[in-house]
Parts: structure tokens; sequence; C-alpha cells
């Protein structure tokens, strides 16, 4: 009885950054993955919570998906992680997914 149908299974040797700051306000330790996997699009893990998501340079234009991803209370906390998300992200062109 086969009950799973294996979409992918990869592995590669990663590139992985360990990223730590402050604002005025709060704290951040982030783990960026960057992989060949999910469109260029790195992984990014906040080491505190251990939400995740893929981001690209564009994804971070959108704040409120910042904001509700990473449950940040504020838009200025937001904001200023959008800002280094922005500095710190690969600027690279995505192809269509589907």
């Amino acid at each position: 009885m086969n009950l799973f149908e294996r979409l992918y299974d990869e592995q590669e040797n990663v590139k992985v950054q360990f990223i730590g700051f402050t604002t005025d306000e709060v704290r951040y330790d982030f783990g960026i993955v960057y992989t060949n996997m999910f469109f260029g699009k790195p992984l990014v893990i906040c080491m505190q919570t251990g939400r995740s998501t893929l981001l690209s340079a564009e994804d971070v234009k959108d704040v409120k998906h910042l904001q509700n991803v990473f449950h940040i209370k504020t838009k200025q906390e937001a904001e200023d992680l959008a800002s280094f998300f922005d500095e710190t992200l690969p600027n690279l062109p995505l192809e269509p997914q589907y």
C-alpha cells in the first residue's frame, strides 16, 4: 500500500547565514538558508520563535506579510525588519512558479 507520492527528495550543500541584530525596540536572531530549491528564495528562520518563510527581495516589500509571518507587533518594527532584509537578501530575478 503506497500512502504517499514523493514529490521531491533532494540533497544539496547550502550556505547558511546566522544574523543577530537589534533595533531601538527589538532584538532579532535569524538563520537564512540560501538554496537552489524554492525558485531561489532563501528560507528565513526566526531563531527565537521558530517561525519561517521563503523570502525574496520582492517579498520584503510586503510589510504586512512580514508582520503576519513573524508575528510582529507594530508596523514600525515590520518596516525596520523589511529594511534589514532589503539590504541582506539577494535581488534575484524569479521565474514564475507555475
